[in-house]
């Protein structure tokens, strides 16, 4: 027995998970999810997938982050019709993320081609729209952890706690053929030992083939007890409060939101910190936090009474008019809203609004893909553009890691070793080089042999066979070469060069001195 698999996203990079399974008579997947980062990178959201939607006959989902499940409306829409497992938390979360989704894809393209057409150029069609991401969540079935269930003949499948966020799991495969059987686990999003919200992450042993995430290998945490992380926020925001200005949160609206509300709600209510104003400022976000409240009896460490997740001092801002509001605050208030690698949705105008104050500060709570906002306010930058104006930074950046939804690198080594024995390889995934390097040399420290432990690059195409042997395809078609997928692009450095330009222009003390510093750029374009 040989099954087929293609890494069709989340390899060699963090985002666009997506594991295309095929075998005799038979062809799913494992999440589908959107890409995140660089434009070079999310042009593959917009062209055309390495499969064909209509001939996969289910999707196997670990859980509801949009890098996991994003492009599902898309593959809906080009003609996918059969069901989607998950569990019913993810399920839950979904109904509201798709469709939020599908109104950000209409709202970003509008956008753009509203540009576009000032430039003369031809117009774009969203990946999908709101209706597309509304019709795709009537195919999800929920199932539960623990329990086999079995899509077809060929195949069987539990889902496992990850502890990554609600509903996450890891996924346990076995795919059968007469008497011959391969079993697989794709891990999903592992999360960290005493994460709050879950227990900790869990599956079986003795696999044939395990693919697994890397995206903090090679990193360690100390780890944060719920009264060490309370105090490292209470820190950050007594600080931020002293400084006179506003406290910006960019937060991812599922588990991250959360999680800050819980431990806000606790500093003010035991008066550890001065500010009583907060601001949720995302609707995603809002309707995360409900869904969260109505699975509040399945949660650890939160109060069983009443709604957990607020405070008198909490305000839930919806429409775009509250949302414009909050601009007249200039300091003593704390303000949360998505998106958490400040990519897109009203992250992106407070931003704008408190990146050139002094006084302000910028608390980044979660990771930074490559490319993103996040990323480049994380490195230091000097000035960024938001909504195409260019934006000093002087507002006080900060970076905490007591959040993360993520096992660490330690986490990850200790999981993958409680799943031994692994008989033929693991595949090692959603990580950027770096990480996923260092999770390679980690598990050959630990005894794997070289051949055992593999990181795929983008699109490529493997042959899985139980007796203990596994085939390369030798000419992967690919949409991306290797050494594109996780680093900067031209759109990135076209943009800090015309950041640079405006800066050493504004530097120069006369107006002669910036014509001819123009006339030597335009004749460098020439030569």
């Amino acid at each position: 027995m040989s099954v087929q698999i293609k890494f069709c996203g989340a390899a060699g990079t963090v985002t666009g998970s997506c594991y295309w399974m095929r075998l005799k008579g038979c062809q799913f997947l494992v999440d589908c999810g959107l890409f995140q980062g660089t434009k070079t990178i999310k042009e593959l959201n917009y062209s055309p997938f390495p499969f064909n939607p209509s001939e996969i006959e289910f999707v196997l989902l670990t859980h509801a982050h949009i890098d996991h499940s994003g492009l599902i409306p898309k593959l809906v829409k080009g003609g996918f019709k059969g069901p989607i497992y998950t569990t019913s938390a993810t399920h839950d979360l979904l109904s509201y993320m798709l469709p939020d989704s599908g109104y950000i894809q209409e709202f970003e393209v509008e956008q753009l081609n509203r540009r576009k057409r000032q430039r003369g150029q031809k117009p774009v069609s969203p990946i999908y729209n709101l209706r597309d991401a509304e019709a795709s969540i009537h195919q999800i079935r929920n199932v539960s952890y623990n329990e086999w269930l079995r899509p077809n003949n060929e195949v069987q499948v539990r889902f496992w706690n990850a502890g990554h966020i609600l509903g996450s799991a890891s996924i346990e495969v076995e795919i059968m053929d007469g008497e011959s059987k391969l079993r697989l686990l794709f891990s999903g999003d592992i999360g960290p030992d005493h994460k709050l919200f879950h227990p900790d992450p869990h599956a079986p042993s003795n696999f044939d083939y395990v693919f697994c995430e890397s995206t903090y290998g090679g990193r360690i945490r100390s780890d944060a007890s719920i009264g060490s992380r309370r105090e490292i926020l209470m820190k950050e925001i007594n600080d931020a409060m002293k400084a006179g200005g506003a406290l910006i949160i960019p937060s991812f609206a599922v588990e991250r939101t959360q999680e800050l509300l819980l431990d806000i709600a606790y500093l003010i209510r035991h008066d550890l910190v001065p500010c009583s104003t907060v601001f949720l400022d995302s609707p995603l976000a809002i309707r995360i936090t409900s869904v969260f409240a109505e699975h509040a009896p399945d949660l650890e460490n939160i109060p069983k009474d009443g709604f957990p997740f607020t405070h008198p001092g909490f305000k839930f801002t919806e429409t775009s008019q509250e949302s414009k509001a909050i601009a007249r605050f200039s300091g003593g208030v704390i303000i949360l809203a998505a998106s958490g690698m400040c990519d897109a949705g009203r992250i992106r105008h407070h931003l704008k609004n408190h990146l050139w104050r002094p006084k302000s500060t910028v608390l980044l709570v979660g990771y930074q893909a490559e490319g993103t906002l996040g990323s480049l306010l994380e490195k230091g930058v000097k000035s960024v553009r938001i909504q195409g104006d260019a934006i000093e930074v002087r507002a006080r950046i900060r970076k905490i890691d007591i959040y993360s939804g993520h096992a660490d690198g330690e986490g990850l080594i200790q999981w993958l070793n409680a799943r031994q024995p692994i008989k033929n390889a693991v595949f090692l995934t959603h990580g950027s080089e770096k990480a996923l390097e260092a999770m390679r040399e980690e598990l050959l420290e630990q005894g794997f042999e070289d051949k055992q432990v593999i990181i795929p690059s983008l699109d490529d195409e493997f042959e899985l066979h139980a007796a203990g042997k596994y085939t390369r395809q030798q000419k992967a078609i690919r949409r991306l070469e290797p050494d594109v997928v996780e680093k900067l692009d031209w759109h990135n450095e076209l943009a800090q060069l015309t950041l640079d330009i405006r800066s050493l222009l504004e530097q120069l003390p006369s107006d002669q001195q910036k014509t001819n510093l123009l006339k030597k750029l335009h004749n460098s374009l020439k030569s």
